[in-house]
């Protein structure tokens, strides 16, 4: 029975007996010791305190604003080679485009028509319906292979499905007799 009495004794004196408060050395200022029940003496005038939010904020703001500074660049300035824009994507030159036809790129997934003499027109060579790769331009229509869809070479709309929705346009420039995928 004593045993158990020493025990319990133990037991209350780590876990519910209120023990004094045990010096902490936050400083090594001896002057500075407090306990866990004290307070520190306030020496930061109001308004001066430095949080850790305020120094990550801060550090934020300067590392952003010296990236900035660092790409940002003179109006005169040329562009360095890999900021320039990108020139036209050669597609083929326009007497190869029929008139009341068209032709499929694709390796990069345009369909070019020529509705009307001298009318060009692109769009994208993806069908709408389960995404195959549109094959041929023939009867004025664009072809998909896969499930018969067929879209209008004046403007990609759809003529005969399954498929939901228009072809989308591509952006294309003619010039000199070429044709360019922008």
């Amino acid at each position: 029975m004593q045993c158990l009495r020493n025990r319990d004794n133990q037991l209350r004196g780590a876990v519910g007996v209120a023990r004094p408060p045990t010096p902490v050395a936050l400083y090594d200022d001896p002057a500075l010791v407090t306990t866990s029940d004290q307070q520190l003496p306030d020496q930061t005038s109001p308004g001066s305190e430095l949080t850790r939010r305020v120094v990550v904020t801060s550090t934020g703001v300067l590392a952003v604003s010296a990236a900035l500074a660092a790409c940002s660049s003179n109006a005169n300035s040329a562009l360095p080679a890999t900021l320039a824009p990108a020139a036209d994507e050669p597609l083929g030159r326009t007497s190869d485009i029929p008139v009341g036809g068209g032709t499929v790129f694709a390796g990069q997934k345009v369909v070019v028509t020529q509705p009307v003499s001298g009318t060009f027109k692109a769009f994208s060579a993806i069908c709408t319906h389960q995404g195959c790769t549109v094959n041929k331009v023939a009867a004025g229509t664009i072809d998909c292979p896969c499930h018969g869809s067929k879209y209008a070479i004046t403007d990609g709309s759809v003529v005969h499905g399954p498929a939901p929705r228009p072809l989308p346009q591509r952006q294309i420039t003619v010039s000199d007799g070429m044709i360019g995928l922008v």
